[in-house]
């Protein structure tokens, strides 16, 4: 009976060792995930979030070796696990920068960086709070929590527990996630930018042959309902472009090693 008993308890222990080392990681990237890790969303519904990822998570991943609960492998595994899972949600929250940083691109391009700028949390310009807010409820939609738990499972492969990250594996994984965010934007703003384009070479070949009228008032209100419009028709396309994206690096985000 007591050798029963002490079973169940070494295997209890074992459980909540790897649960914990889980939550570890998990808990740390949901703190950035777009949608779950957000400044408007109370710290309760994040923990409950972690905690539901963990139950999630914990049983797709291999049990670790087994290592005694002492203080010093306490705080090896948590240094390493939260630096890991920063990393992981950072990786993803790249994709929530992109359409930030298209939509202030945009939003200077078409005079609209400063209507209905502060409506949200951060200082966004209009298309910038748009493109977001569909990309949070598009993303949520189309089963962003599912993409995120395969995901999580695949990063035991990529950095494994209790090692920190390998200096080769932040150089050719990481960098080429922020660049390609960087490039990402600029292809996203790319129809915001040539309309601009277009309406000041239209507004200096108009100015060059009409000097006394005032161009710049008469085309202000051209440029910001162009600018509307134009969200009005590309919006979606945008949308799914991006979608994409972030779905193909959640499915193998070991592409950026190859």
């Amino acid at each position: 009976m007591m050798e029963n008993a002490l079973a169940v308890l070494n295997i209890t222990e074992a459980m909540l060792w790897h649960g914990f080392l889980v939550f570890l990681r998990i808990g740390a990237a949901v703190s950035v995930f777009p949608a779950f890790g957000e400044q408007s969303v109370p710290p309760r519904i994040k923990l409950g979030v972690a905690l539901a990822f963990t139950a999630i998570v914990a049983p797709a991943v291999p049990v670790f070796e087994s290592v005694p609960p002492s203080m010093g492998a306490v705080a090896r595994y948590t240094v390493t696990e939260v630096l890991i899972g920063l990393l992981i949600g950072v990786s993803v929250r790249m994709f929530i920068f992109a359409l930030q940083t298209a939509g202030t691109i945009a939003g200077q391009s078409t005079s609209l960086a400063q209507l209905l700028g502060g409506a949200s949390g951060e200082p966004l310009p209009a298309i910038g709070n748009v493109l977001v807010l569909g990309g949070f409820a598009l993303a949520v939609t189309m089963g962003l929590h599912v993409y995120l738990a395969r995901y999580l499972i695949g990063s035991y492969m990529l950095f494994p527990a209790g090692v920190f990250p390998a200096r080769e594996i932040m150089t050719e994984w990481g960098v080429p996630q922020v660049s390609s965010a960087f490039g990402m934007a600029f292809r996203l703003a790319a129809p915001f930018v040539i309309i601009s384009a277009i309406y000041n070479l239209m507004l200096g070949v108009i100015n060059r042959a009409m000097p006394q009228l005032m161009v710049a008032f008469v085309g202000a209100p051209l440029i910001t309902a162009g600018g509307l419009f134009l969200l009005f028709l590309v919006a979606p396309a945008l949308l799914t472009l991006w979608w994409g994206a972030l779905q193909g690096f959640m499915i193998n985000p070991i592409e950026g090693l190859r």
